[in-house]
């Protein structure tokens, strides 16, 4: 088939090499404009941008999709098939419905739980033992389209963001093929969605990552490997920002008020609103990320204490 690909991020790569290395014609790879990005705030583009310049694989990346221009320039391409993997925008009803076998999205949530932006993240903060990708016939409605095929796969019990961002961006580069050739072969039945068993993954905000000492030791610790890099989970000591970049489970069942050190010598625990929460791996506003027994060597914490 000859493919417009549509993606911005690096969720979107896997997907891109696994149909580079396939019988189909990639024709254009359409990301979004590059961005001032890092502390710099340099202009840098994007990850499939990146893969077309380093591929040699025509690039456009309009500031928008809805222009009279921009679809005539779609129009021209005669694409068989459009594949929108993290692109980042919403396409108009024109575009979609351009070419003959439709446009497709690479989702990775198990339908219709967790549309939106952010399905990986909110997976693990709600404590979800599987999750997984699912392509979809898309529409004008956030991740609301038939679904096609999807592909299940277990949370792991202390699995990050970016570590089940990884699988999930593999495991849609192969279900993508799958759907591909079912496509070709005329084998899929779209299926509606339940729209009654939808769930919500919104952006995320900074705020989303302010520990609340009142959860549950699970619960934080979700939060913990939920929010990892961005925005992190975070909380205050004295008039600095303490960020936990890791965190383990403990079956320690002394009681505290939240938020209160229980242990701050080898170890570093703190009292939750139900269960002990061992951080792992600290940062103090201002210095370097470091285990939590090297953290405590500097900075003298004492047991009563509170955090937050």
């Amino acid at each position: 088939m000859n493919i417009i690909f549509m993606g911005s991020a690096a969720f979107a790569v896997p997907a891109l090499e696994a149909l580079v290395k396939s019988h189909h014609d990639i024709l254009e790879i359409v990301a979004q404009p590059d961005k001032p990005a890092g502390r710099g705030m340099q202009i840098r583009a994007c990850p499939t941008a990146e893969f077309a310049k380093e591929r040699g694989i025509p690039l456009y990346q309009p500031e928008g999709v809805r222009k009279p221009e921009v679809l005539r320039h779609f129009l021209k391409l005669a694409a068989d098939l459009i594949v929108i993997i993290a692109y980042g925008r919403m396409l108009p009803r024109e575009l979609i419905d351009m070419p003959p076998h439709g446009t497709i999205n690479v989702h990775a949530s198990l339908l219709p739980k967790y549309r939106g932006a952010a399905p990986i993240n909110w997976a693990i903060v709600n404590g979800e033992r599987e999750t997984g990708v699912t392509t979809m016939f898309i529409n004008e409605e956030m991740d609301a389209g038939d679904i096609l095929l999807e592909a299940k796969t277990p949370i792991g019990e202390s699995e990050t963001a970016p570590e089940l961002h990884d699988r999930l961006a593999r495991m849609g580069a192969d279900l993508l093929k799958a759907t591909i050739r079912e496509l070709e072969e005329g084998k899929l039945t779209p299926t509606p969605q339940d729209h009654r068993k939808a769930t919500q993954a919104p952006i995320i905000k900074k705020e989303d990552g302010l520990i609340d000492w009142s959860l549950t030791a699970r619960a934080i610790f979700n939060r913990v490997r939920g929010f990892t890099p961005w925005p992190g989970a975070y909380t205050n000591l004295g008039d600095k920002t303490l960020r936990i970049h890791s965190a383990e489970m403990t079956e320690d069942e002394r009681k505290a008020a939240p938020g209160t050190v229980i242990e701050a010598q080898d170890r570093l625990c703190i009292a939750c609103g139900e269960g002990i929460l061992k951080l792992v791996e600290v940062q103090l506003q201002g210095g370097k990320r470091m285990p939590a027994a090297n953290f405590l060597r500097g900075h003298k914490l004492s047991s009563g204490e509170r955090l937050g």
